[in-house]
């Protein structure tokens, strides 16, 4: 993959954060700076370390899986990419306030199982690691922050649309690894 595959999927990847956050923004009247802080902060990190062990845990089975990497590739991303979309049309539980360190831990776990499997994607792509862990860290770090800060400013912005676009862009991620 090239950098702008990267920020794509980085992106695609960072919706999640933003929805997330963009619900906790909506909730939150006091500490909005440290809270928006200290949620984009753990997104991010959960976001950028994730692809590390999808990467480390394919390395194993990489060389039986070589010959089939751009249909593995293309499955990853096609599968995620239609997760994404199902769930945006999926009743959703009103999100509760929480931000204390139990809550933000689970809150990048929950939202980074795509990054984790999105590692694979790497390793079977030769994509530079350590670029696409910041790539994917930083954007989603700065989606966390934008989300929160969105939420607390515009009240009406769908998530369903945003699940769809960051759905849309994996689908394309999909066919691009099998046609190019």
């Amino acid at each position: 993959m090239n950098l702008i595959d990267i920020v794509l999927l980085a992106i695609a990847l960072g919706i999640d954060c933003l929805v997330v956050s963009f619900s906790q923004g909506l909730i939150f009247n006091c500490c909005k700076l440290k809270n928006s802080l200290s949620l984009a902060f753990i997104m991010g990190l959960f976001q950028g370390v994730m692809p590390v062990i999808g990467y480390m845990g394919i390395n194993s089975l990489y060389e039986y899986l070589v010959p089939y990497s751009k249909w593995i590739v293309f499955a990853i991303f096609f599968i995620l990419g239609s997760k994404f979309i199902y769930e945006a049309f999926q009743p959703k539980e009103e999100e509760v306030c929480c931000i204390g360190i139990k809550c933000l831990i689970g809150l990048g776990i929950a939202t980074s199982i795509d990054a984790l499997v999105s590692g694979i994607s790497l390793k079977l792509t030769n994509t530079s690691l350590l670029l696409s862990c910041i790539v994917i860290g930083l954007v989603s770090f700065i989606m966390s922050f934008v989300g929160f800060w969105s939420g607390n400013y515009i009240k009406n912005i769908r998530p369903k649309f945003l699940e769809v676009a960051g759905g849309v862009i994996l689908l394309l991620l999909a066919i691009k690894a099998v046609v190019l």
